[in-house]
């Protein structure tokens, strides 16, 4: 406590922010917001986003202040864990039903989802195992103990059903793996897997309304007026943007309510709508900054966990980029999923920014120690 009075007082904590990565997110956030917000009439969406950026940067600079030592411990990264899967098996009992979903807590002033938290969480986790772990990832056991850690939040947000954020829980799992190191050989047995598996939530898993998405995924024009519906219209915002776009706050296809939730899963398309082929540059070059910066902080990580979380956490952003944009210009079926900063959403919102001040917190310690001393108090997971 003493030593951060000091730093306080001395403007050190402050000094070694890092103002490009905190900027880039920010300058992101008002995108979406102004996109969220009409020149028609008053947007609810707007007002309340305002409140969740103003809470979300309290909770990044609250959160660098903590020392990120302590997710050395098995004992603190396991009790997240669980903690994460809690929520996710409650929520399954207790959960309040959105477009057919039940994946969040109503709590009347703040929808909580718990998916949120289970993502960073488990990046946190994968970072921690593989950290330990790095000279034995060719045993295809540590594979298999990580796949199980990821398949147990996958299946839970599976059954919510959440099919979209499976699939950003299993990609980051899967990258994860790729940067520690995997051979050929598992690779090629992963793949197999995958395969299998997805054949098997086709026959048996999928619900008729997300095999609709997927067909009309690859027949998008064969039912536009139902399960094609929001892809179509979501191609006609992207594409009526043009160059310079409609102007702010005078979308179409999003304010006239063509494009359904465009506050939150097509906000990618009334962005390009109203902004255009340059504001798509802009967006791209905010989240290239973003993502160069946390890698940079990767790169010098202090041991193998930071640099494995701070590698989790730009993959798992990018994945959620991908997905997003994919489905917003056809590219992929329609998921539900949001993007990072932009859309609308008090959880997600939060919970991004406390990954950017975790990434803030391990710089700290990126010249103050040497890695190999740091490497040598890390513990592993006695899950063998």
């Amino acid at each position: 406590m003493r030593s951060l009075k000091n730093s306080l007082r001395e403007g050190s904590l402050f000094r070694s922010m890092d103002w490009a990565l905190i900027t880039s997110a920010t300058l992101l956030s008002l995108l979406g917001l102004v996109t969220m917000n009409s020149f028609l009439g008053e947007s609810v969406f707007f007002e309340r986003q305002v409140i969740w950026i103003l809470i979300s940067l309290l909770v990044m600079f609250a959160v660098s202040f903590v020392d990120t030592r302590l997710l050395y411990k098995s004992s603190v990264v396991f009790s997240l864990y669980l903690g994460a899967v809690g929520l996710l098996v409650l929520v399954l009992f207790f959960g309040t039903v959105v477009l057919g979903a039940q994946n969040r807590f109503d709590l009347g002033f703040f929808a909580f989802q718990p998916s949120d938290v289970a993502q960073l969480v488990l990046v946190l986790v994968l970072a921690k195992y593989f950290a330990r772990r790095h000279m034995e990832i060719g045993h295809f056991k540590h594979i298999l103990i990580s796949g199980a850690y990821t398949f147990v939040i996958f299946f839970l947000l599976f059954l919510q059903p959440d099919f979209g954020s499976a699939m950003i829980v299993f990609a980051v799992w899967f990258g994860m793996v790729l940067i520690a190191g995997i051979s050929r050989t598992h690779l090629f047995v992963v793949f197999l897997t995958g395969a299998v598996v997805a054949s098997g939530l086709w026959f048996f898993g999928l619900a008729d309304y997300q095999k609709l998405r997927i067909v009309s995924f690859l027949h998008p024009l064969a039912d536009i007026q139902g399960a094609g519906y929001n892809a179509y219209q979501s191609t006609i915002a992207v594409g009526s943007g043009g160059i310079t776009g409609k102007g702010i706050g005078y979308g179409s296809q999003s304010k006239l309510e063509f494009l359904p939730e465009y506050e939150t899963d097509f906000i990618f398309a009334a962005f390009a709508e109203e902004w255009g082929f340059v504001g798509i540059l802009v967006f791209l070059m905010l989240f290239g900054v973003l993502f160069w910066r946390i890698l940079m902080h990767a790169y010098l990580g202090a041991t193998n966990f930071e640099t494995l979380a701070c590698s989790g956490i730009v993959l798992w952003f990018l994945t959620h980029v991908i997905i997003h944009t994919g489905m917003n210009i056809g590219l992929l079926p329609v998921t539900g999923t949001t993007i990072p900063f932009l859309s609308y959403g008090g959880s997600h919102l939060i919970t991004k920014f406390a990954a950017l001040g975790l990434v803030l917190s391990m710089t700290r310690y990126e010249h103050s120690v040497r890695r190999g001393k740091l490497d040598s108090e890390l513990e592993g997971f006695d899950a063998e």
